[in-house]
Formats: structure tokens, C-alpha cells, sequence
């Protein structure tokens, strides 16, 4: 097993002498724009304690010694490089899809990240949603399978059908493509049974893309009832959807309207620029 080297330390080091001595010679925002390409050259720079530079040193690696160089930083506080990263998240060896079923939330972390909408990693994502696990690991969890959601529909259908985190799977399904009636289905019911979720459930049809959910839509936000952030949410699904609503409504005694414009008017006694003396 190859040492444990901090490549992002020496980087930093490299990096402080070079602004030494460069000093004055650039703003701070062309350093901020050259930052990230002097990392990336470093990465194909020679490393005498490598003996390799830091890309080849992973490179090198196999899958397992590379997951397990993951773990090893992990867990004795070395600085995890993007060089490392890249490389785990390049090949995606099933031993970075083992770390889905970690209990070190920090290395659970890595691997969703480094993993993505990979569909091999789906049934332990759903694993995790349907889990006691982080509320942040599973909103990450279910970026993943929301960016590959028509690879991870038909276990999103299943466990919506048993009652299992139904939220989530709206919220997959909702992204997958449009033609399915099967998911148009679910999320016109959802809409129409739940009455304290619109907003939520108003984003999912603006989301799923079908026109056919046009008609409801226009006919709730025609509702008396309808509060103000209801309305916002209904009014953007209609035109997400191609649709229009015209009609001129008052919310100037709607609590949410009130509140929001509350808080979007400047202080009362904002100051005023001082006038020059000249």
C-alpha cells in the first residue's frame, strides 16, 4: 500500500511562494481565475516524494488501493485531493459503489458525489432514501437519481406504490420523461388530494412537462382561496407548461403577500449618500 501524501498541502506551499513572489503583479481576481490552472498544472508536475506526479500516483493505482487510499485519508485527516477524486470518479470501481453502504457519513458523502447518476449505484441510493440516514445525504441521494430518473423510474414507481418516502419518489419521477401515463397519474392525484401541498406538488406536473395537466392547473388557480405563494407556484407551472393566466387578482390582504413585500422594501430611513462639500 502506497503512503498517504498531501498534495493539496504542497500545493498550498507552492502556491504561497509563488504569490510572494509575484507580489503586486496581479489583482485579486486574476489570481482567483489563475488559482485553479496552476492546480491543474501541478497536477502533471513531478513529485519527488511520489516519485511520479500527483495524477500519475493515483493513476497507478487499481481500484481497490485507490478506494482504500479514500478511506485511509479519511479517517487519518489527510486533505482528499481532486487529483484522487478525479481518478475514483473517472472509473467508478465497484469498490467506491461498496462505500454506498458505509456508516462513515463522510465517506458516504464522497462516494455519492464521486459516483453520481451512475444506475449501477441506484438500488443503494434507494437503499439510502428508504434509510435512517442524513436528511443532506439523501437530498444528494436524490439529485443523483433525479438526474438519472428514467433509469431509476420504475423502483421509484414501486416504492411510491408501498408508501416508501413518497416525497422523494414524486420528486424522481417528476423528472423523468414525459409519455409515461403511469407517472402523469401520480402526480395529477397527488396534486388534487393533497390541498397543503400545491406549491410542491404544482412543481412536480411544471417538472414532468405534460400538457394535459393544463386544464387543472387553470382551474385552481382560478380559486378564490388560492393564497399568494399557491398562486406564484400555480402561475409558473401554467406558463412552464405553455399555458396563460391573465386574470388580474388581488392579494393585497393575503398574509404572505404582505409579508413578502414587507421584506423586500428598503429600511424607512435608509441613508442618503453624502453630498460632496465641493
Amino acid at each position: 500500500m502506497k503512503k498517504l501524501i498531501d498534495f493539496d498541502g504542497m500545493f498550498d506551499e507552492k502556491l504561497a511562494e509563488y504569490m510572494e513572489e509575484n507580489a503586486g503583479k496581479y489583482t485579486e481576481k486574476q489570481w482567483e481565475a489563475m488559482i485553479p490552472k496552476l492546480y491543474k498544472k501541478f497536477g502533471d508536475t513531478y513529485v519527488k516524494s511520489a516519485e511520479n506526479t500527483p495524477k500519475g500516483y493515483y493513476a497507478a493505482m487499481d481500484d481497490e488501493e485507490l478506494t482504500e487510499t479514500l478511506v485511509r485519508h479519511t479517517r487519518e485527516n489527510v486533505p482528499v485531493s481532486d487529483f484522487l477524486c478525479r481518478e475514483l470518479e473517472n472509473r467508478k470501481p465497484d469498490s467506491l459503489l461498496g462505500l454506498l453502504k458505509s456508516g462513515d457519513e463522510q465517506l458516504l458523502s464522497f462516494a455519492v458525489n464521486l459516483v453520481g447518476s451512475f444506475p449501477k449505484a441506484f438500488p443503494a441510493y434507494f437503499e439510502i432514501l428508504a434509510g435512517e440516514y442524513d436528511g443532506d445525504i439523501k437530498d444528494a441521494v436524490a439529485d443523483q437519481l433525479k438526474a438519472g430518473a428514467d433509469d431509476a423510474k420504475e423502483r421509484a414507481l414501486e416504492l411510491y406504490g408501498k408508501g416508501v418516502q413518497r416525497e422523494f419518489m414524486l420528486e424522481i419521477l417528476s423528472r423523468s420523461s414525459v409519455g409515461d401515463d403511469r407517472v402523469f397519474d401520480i402526480l395529477l392525484k397527488e396534486f388534487r388530494s393533497t390541498p397543503d401541498e400545491i406549491p410542491m406538488h404544482a412543481s412536480y406536473l411544471a417538472a414532468y412537462g405534460d400538457e394535459r395537466a393544463l386544464p387543472v392547473l387553470l382551474d385552481y388557480i382560478d380559486r378564490d382561496d388560492v393564497n399568494y405563494l399557491e398562486f406564484q407556484e400555480l402561475k409558473y407551472a401554467i406558463e412552464a407548461l405553455g399555458g396563460e393566466y391573465t386574470r388580474p387578482r388581488d392579494f393585497s390582504d393575503d398574509a404572505y403577500f404582505i409579508e413578502i413585500a414587507r421584506q423586500s422594501q428598503l429600511p424607512a430611513e435608509f441613508p442618503e449618500e453624502k453630498k460632496s462639500d465641493a
